[in-house]
Order: C-alpha cells, then sequence, then structure tokens
C-alpha cells in the first residue's frame, strides 16, 4: 500500500454510533408498533437510508460497506423490540388482575434481554458459511438490503421521503393529542349498522404504515378480523349465542361480552394453533439446520486457518455462552424470591438449550421463505417454563423474554452476514460489532414497555385491551398462563380456535394461522385501518411497480410509522413529567 493510500471505510466510528442512535430510536419505535398491532418489524432498510443521508451526503465519506456496517448495528439493536413487546407486558396486565405480582423489577428481564441477545449470537455464527455460501439461502429481506446499499444514489431521495412522511404522521399525532384532529371514523353510524357489525377505522399513520409496507401480505391479517366481526359476530348474535344478559346490556355491553367471551379465546386458540403449526412445519428446517452445523463444525475442524480468519474464533464464542448462561442464571434468582439456585439452574440451560434450537429453526426457516415463527417458539418455551418453576409467572416471562429477544438476534445475524456477503464485507467485522452493540436494544426496549405503561390514567396501564395499544400478543400470552394457573380455560373455544388456526397453518402462506388469530384479538378498527394500508399499496404497485414501491413507498411508510410512534412517546414522557 503506498503512503497516500488510505484504508478503504468499513467499521468506522461514525457508521458505529450512527447505527447506534438510529436503532435505539427504531427499537423504542417498533416496541410501539409491535403493542399496537401483535407484528414486529425489521429496521434494515431505515437505517440503510438514513446511513446514505448521514455517512454519504452530510459527511462526504459513506462506502457501501461503511452503510452495511451502521445498518447491522441498527437491526441489531433494533431487535430487542419485537422480543420484549411479545413477552414482557404480559406480566404488567397480569399484575392487574394479581397483586401479588407487586412492582415488576425490571433488572431480571433487563439480564435475561442481555443474555438472549448475546446467546443468539454465539449459536448463529458457525452456521454463516454453511447457511450462506454452501446452501446458499435466500434471506430475501438481505438481498433487498443489499440491493439498497447497491444503489446510493437513490439514498438522499429516500431520505428525503422518510423525513416527509415522519413529519405528516408527529403532526398527525400531535394535533390528535390536542383533539384537533378525529381519532376514528365509523361510517356504520351513518348508516344505522349495528355495532356488533363494525365499520369503525381507526386513523393512526403508524397502522397505515405497516399496511403499506405488508401489501399483499397482509391481507391474512385482515381476512382474520372479518372473520371475527362481520361473519362470526353477527352470527353469534343472531343464532342466540351470548348469554341472555348481554342483549340486555346495550350495544357496548354486547360487544365486551362478544368479545371476551367468544373472539378473544378463539383467536388465542387460532394464536396457539398457527404458532404449533409453524413449529410443526419447522422440523425440516430444523434438521437441515442441525445437519449444517454438524457440516460447519466438521469444515472448520479440517480447514482451520483460512476459515477462522473470517469468523469469530471458537474460544470468543464458548466466552460469550458461558457467560450469557451466567447471565440467565443470574436474572433467574432476581425474577421471582422463591427461586432456588436449582431451579434458576434449571431454566438456565433448559432455556439455553431450547433458545439454541428454536434459533436454527427460525434462521433456517428465514433463510428460506423470510417468515418467522418467533411467537410460537417464545410460547412453547414459556409453557414448558412454566410447569418447570411449578407455576412462577415471574420465572416463566422472564425466559421468554430471552428466548424471544434470542431468537430474533439469530435471525437478523444470518440476515446481517447475507447482505455483507453480497456486498462485500467481512463478516468477522459484522460479528464483532453485532456482539459488542446488540445488547443495547435491552434497555430501550424495556424502558420503553416502562414508560408506555406508566403513562396509563386511573391506575390502568397505558396498553393492554381498551386502550390504543392493544398489546395482543402479551395479551394471550396472560390468558394462557392465567387459565393455566386456574386450572379454568375455555377449552372448547380454545380447541375450536387450534384446530382451525393449525388447519390455516397447513396452507402455503407462512403465518396465515398466526396472522387470522391476531386480527381476531385486535379491535377491528385498527384491523381495517390496516387493511385499507394494504390495499393501497397493492393498488400503488399495480400502477408504478415494484421497483418504485421499493424506492418510494417503503421510505414514506417507514417514516409514517416512526413519526407517529416518537411523537406518542414524546407525548407519554411530557405527561409524566407535569404529573
Amino acid at each position: 500500500m503506498q503512503a497516500s493510500e488510505k484504508p478503504y471505510r468499513e467499521l468506522t466510528v461514525a457508521a458505529v454510533v450512527l447505527g447506534v442512535i438510529v436503532g435505539a430510536l427504531m427499537c423504542a419505535s417498533f416496541v410501539y408498533i409491535s403493542l399496537k398491532l401483535g407484528t414486529g418489524l425489521g429496521g434494515s432498510t431505515v437505517a440503510a437510508i438514513i446511513g446514505f443521508a448521514v455517512l454519504r451526503y452530510m459527511l462526504g465519506k459513506g462506502t457501501i460497506v461503511e452503510n452495511n456496517i451502521n445498518q447491522t448495528v441498527a437491526s441489531s439493536v433494533n431487535m430487542a423490540s419485537s422480543g420484549v413487546a411479545f413477552t414482557l407486558p404480559a406480566l404488567f396486565l397480569m399484575s392487574l388482575n394479581d397483586p401479588t405480582l407487586g412492582d415488576i423489577n425490571p433488572m431480571p428481564f433487563l439480564l435475561a434481554a442481555m443474555a438472549g441477545s448475546f446467546l443468539g449470537i454465539v449459536v448463529i455464527i458457525p452456521l454463516r458459511k454453511q447457511m450462506i455460501e454452501f446452501e446458499r439461502l435466500r434471506f430475501p429481506t438481505g438481498i433487498a438490503v443489499a440491493s439498497l446499499l447497491k444503489s446510493p444514489g437513490a439514498g438522499l431521495r429516500q431520505a428525503k421521503l422518510l423525513v416527509a412522511g415522519f413529519a405528516v404522521a408527529a403532526l398527525f399525532t400531535l394535533l390528535g393529542e390536542f383533539g384537533k384532529v378525529p381519532t376514528e371514523i365509523d361510517p356504520g353510524t351513518w348508516f344505522g349498522i349495528p355495532a356488533h357489525i363494525p365499520i369503525v377505522v381507526a386513523l393512526s399513520f403508524a397502522n397505515f404504515g405497516a399496511g403499506l409496507l405488508s401489501g399483499r401480505g397482509g391481507l391474512p391479517f385482515v381476512a382474520g378480523g372479518v372473520l371475527a366481526w362481520w361473519l362470526i359476530s353477527p352470527a353469534a348474535v343472531s343464532l342466540g349465542w351470548l348469554p341472555d344478559l348481554a342483549t340486555d346490556g346495550g350495544g357496548a355491553y354486547q360487544l365486551e361480552v362478544l368479545y371476551l367471551q367468544m373472539l378473544r379465546p378463539l383467536g388465542i386458540g387460532m394464536l396457539v394453533g398457527g404458532a404449533l403449526m409453524g413449529v410443526v412445519m419447522a422440523f425440516p428446517a430444523l434438521r437441515a439446520a442441525l445437519a449444517g452445523l454438524s457440516a460447519a463444525v466438521s469444515t472448520r475442524g479440517v480447514e482451520g486457518g483460512a476459515d477462522e480468519s473470517e469468523e469469530l474464533s471458537s474460544r470468543v464464542l464458548a466466552f460469550g455462552l458461558g457467560a450469557a448462561v451466567l447471565v440467565l442464571f443470574s436474572a433467574s434468582l432476581l425474577a421471582a424470591g422463591d427461586v432456588s439456585i436449582l431451579q434458576a439452574t434449571l431454566i438456565a440451560i433448559v432455556g439455553t438449550v431450547w433458545l439454541a434450537l428454536a434459533g436454527l429453526v427460525v434462521s433456517q426457516a428465514t433463510g428460506m421463505t423470510d417468515i418467522s415463527p418467533m411467537s410460537g417458539m417464545a410460547l412453547i418455551g414459556v409453557t414448558l417454563m412454566f410447569f418447570l418453576t411449578a407455576g412462577n409467572v415471574a420465572a416463566s416471562v422472564m425466559l421468554g423474554v430471552a428466548v424471544c429477544v434470542g431468537i430474533g438476534q439469530c435471525a437478523d445475524m444470518m440476515q446481517d452476514l447475507k447482505t455483507g456477503h453480497l456486498v462485500g464485507s467481512r463478516p468477522k467485522k459484522q460479528q464483532i460489532i453485532q456482539f459488542g452493540v446488540a445488547w443495547l436494544g435491552a434497555p430501550v426496549a424495556i424502558g420503553t414497555v416502562f414508560l408506555l405503561w406508566s403513562g396509563g390514567d386511573g391506575g390502568v396501564g397505558g396498553f393492554g385491551p381498551g386502550t390504543d395499544l392493544t398489546a395482543p400478543q402479551a395479551g394471550a400470552l396472560q390468558a394462557i398462563l392465567e387459565g393455566l394457573g386456574r386450572g379454568d380455560v375455555p377449552l372448547d373455544k380454545y380447541a375450536a380456535g387450534t384446530a382451525l388456526g393449525g388447519a390455516l397453518g397447513l396452507l402455503p402462506i407462512g403465518g396465515v394461522g398466526v396472522l387470522v388469530g391476531l386480527a381476531m384479538y385486535l379491535p377491528f378498527s385498527i384491523t381495517l385501518g390496516y387493511g385499507i394500508g394494504c390495499l393501497t399499496s397493492m393498488g400503488l404497485v399495480n400502477r408504478y411497480g415494484n421497483r418504485w414501491y421499493a424506492s418510494s413507498l417503503v421510505p414514506v411508510a417507514a417514516g409514517f410509522i416512526v413519526g407517529e410512534a416518537l411523537m406518542s412517546l414524546g407525548i407519554t414522557l411530557v405527561r409524566l413529567a407535569g404529573a
């Protein structure tokens, strides 16, 4: 190298700092959207767009591989959002009915999320070469982000579109807080349509933006809401399936009975059935992943040096694994006062084994289809731990946090490595930086959950049924844990929903059983608003094409989501400061 020649920019301070900031903002925003819709979102595309604007146009130094480090950092920090939002809020919801849970100590859940972050990374790194270079799995999101990174000329324009979407959504949310714009519209009242056949639409840019991003893939979610409120609900009323009191208590009471005694347990059953069928359908992926792990171990042992230079060393991975298990053990002792050392050891060992197996399944499934059975894996882990700990709810939820965060990191790590493989990044640099920063998402996600809960009024938390953030995944977990604890579950509706969700899980449309179950659990106003976004996206793609969708619609929709979420969090902070 000549004296005047500078090293190519890749792993830089600017890329890491930008990635941490963007990742933290996305993590807080996507906790909000996960509590609203029950589905998580990845942030690689958003981070890459912002990276172009900052690294290349503001700092004037950005390279493709440097921006890849930025999006790797941001997406790894963000991945804690879904894992925490799907699990931890269940404990808050249960505390409303169970005073013995008391004030929730954030420390064990913070440690569990951090342990999950490390475990997810160390268990999946040995499979990089096998999955990406030998099996050449698609990892569709990784390919899409790589294509974006290779077209830096469009970056500034996309960043402007993202900022515009952010500004519109933030302003609308702020005006809604002061009552200047409506939060929903109900065309049903214009035509005298009964309340049990709702046509109400929530005016939420985050909701609409999520539908824009999903497009045709979100239609099963909309179908679940239609099934619940336009088919089952009127049938239940007209056929007299509701208790007599429900028909005499007025429209609002009738809706409450419909939801609590029929739609909610059916939706939970479908969610469980769809999740379990997703696990069953993922067995081939597990078999392939285990075979790949065996091949990867053999390859590392035989080839040695050349391959070792591309990956973190086995000693580093072993140290990370041991440290993560120790942290999970410590979190188990802190989760509840009656956890013994033996139980904490059992939680740490069983949790690590299940996380590793679940992470292999999720990574393989994500590589083949871009669909992750994350909620099903976490649900099984929580239920298993409930029985192993003799009904210790806090310890069960704590393990759910670790597993959900960990398997999310598995999939995200492999997606990022796929992107890096396509743009020419060195795997070792991506692995080092993800290992170093992924844990930062844990305090952001958990802090956001505590913040949103504190923003509730009248002694009731800021999320759950009856609020704008219904927390459907956590609500389903709450219902299952409370039913197991009481030995009192609506088995007929759970069984019917599980059978239907399992049957839908057999369809070639990935995750349809879970999506339909979630939609039955949500207020129809949210589902309908999301559906309008899906249909709008489909119409625009049909008119302008997929390239326009990726370059124009995606940044605007992402801006809608982040704008509403961050403004809502800011309003909550201001409200708490003035309390």
